[in-house]
């Protein structure tokens, strides 16, 4: 999250239940461990910012987490994990632009989806699954194409022998601007049932402020990709605005969304979203507490520590994998407040990219960037 110091926001010229386990999804590896970190007290409600200005220690206590085990994965730099009904695991390859299943703790590759042109910070991004999946069949993904970012969707069918395959894709959105750095790329269904998309602003600072421009936004699709009904600027798919590069969305028990963001030098964000907020990028980062801009919630005011991507809401706690920081962060949430962050496994286990909920309550972590990456789960306390 962005500049702030600690709990102010710097100006800026403008130019659920109980987890029974965390997988981290990497290439290959084999160990059980264990490893203890608490987390904290959630305070009383504030409407003050939280800054996490240093790495958080790890007291331990009472239902210390642990690491149970890694597993042996033939993947190259995931980004997204999602979940079919039956508990199989969807990946994403950004470089490679292949999709695998994991079943039973073995991947398979499904295919390559056509079309996707990687490079930098592009490629086959963010994927979610239809709410309608037993009936349609839909997977959604999220890709660089030659000229934008963009949407497409295709059936996974499954043969006789149980391997799955995957149709054509059909594209439903395209046109949001792409560039080696700042693509966003996660996308989501809501309770809703609405597609929502986190962009980047794709190094054109203009697009965040613009709600004609899908970059720096967050934007709220029907499952055809029209623009959703309801949205806060009429016949528009913007939702919210003024972001720079947003890497998580998800929903706490009240049906709240939240979104991580990457921010400049300083400044990492845990923002709470409302239909057409202005979260103030380029102008100001952070929680600067000016009246024209929404303050995030949760500042990272260092990105070394951070760099905020996927993001999972389980009852209340907010797990966000960082990257630059290489650990695993928790923020206890209250209401419409976050407490103070604590940090998890820093440095032990390389970037930490995608978390998400699997049906059968496991909380799965993707990193790269260790050679070979890693796959691990975790048993946090209830």
């Amino acid at each position: 999250m962005r500049a702030r110091d600690r709990a102010v926001r710097r100006q800026r010229p403008a130019p659920k239940s109980r987890i029974h386990a965390i997988t981290m999804l990497g290439v290959s590896a084999s160990l059980v461990l264990t490893s203890c970190t608490a987390n904290p007290p959630v305070p009383n409600p504030t409407t003050a910012p939280v800054s996490a200005s240093a790495p958080a220690s790890m007291p331990t206590s009472e239902g210390e987490p642990q690491v149970l085990r890694r597993l042996d994965l033939d993947l190259d730099t995931p980004w997204a994990v999602v979940f079919l009904p039956d508990g199989t695991a969807i990946i994403s390859e950004r470089d490679s632009t292949l999709l695998k299943s994991v079943n039973d703790g073995q991947s398979s590759t499904i295919g390559e989806v056509p079309d996707v042109v990687p490079g930098g910070e592009g490629g086959l991004l963010g994927l979610a699954v239809s709410p309608d999946f037993p009936a349609d069949r839909y997977l959604y993904a999220y890709f660089t194409a030659a000229d934008d970012n963009r949407i497409a969707r295709m059936q996974l069918n499954e043969g006789g022998d149980g391997q799955l395959s995957m149709g054509a894709p059909e594209v439903i959105f395209s046109g949001i601007s792409k560039a080696s750095t700042h693509n966003g790329g996660r996308i989501r269904f809501g309770p809703d049932g609405m597609l929502y998309v986190g962009t980047g602003d794709s190094q054109r600072r203009e697009q965040p402020q613009d709600p004609d421009a899908l970059g720096g936004k967050i934007l709220r699709l029907a499952p055809d990709g029209s623009p959703a009904p309801g949205n806060p600027f009429g016949n528009n798919p913007v939702y919210s605005l003024g972001h720079r590069n947003v890497q998580g969305l998800a929903w706490d028990s009240a049906g709240r969304l939240w979104a991580s963001e990457f921010g400049p030098t300083v400044d990492d964000e845990l923002n709470l979203i409302t239909p057409g907020g202005n979260y103030g990028w380029p102008e100001v980062t952070g929680a600067p507490g000016n009246s024209a801009y929404l303050d995030a919630k949760v500042v990272w005011p260092e990105t070394a520590d951070s760099s905020p991507s996927g993001l999972e809401i389980i009852g209340n706690t907010a797990y966000l994998g960082a990257l630059r920081g290489q650990r695993l962060w928790t923020v206890p949430l209250d209401g419409e407040t976050a407490g103070q962050p604590v940090s998890y496994f820093t440095g032990e286990y390389g970037r930490l990219r995608d978390v998400a909920l699997a049906p059968n309550g496991e909380l799965w972590v993707l990193s790269n960037g260790q050679n070979p990456d890693s796959a691990l789960i975790v048993d946090p306390p209830d």
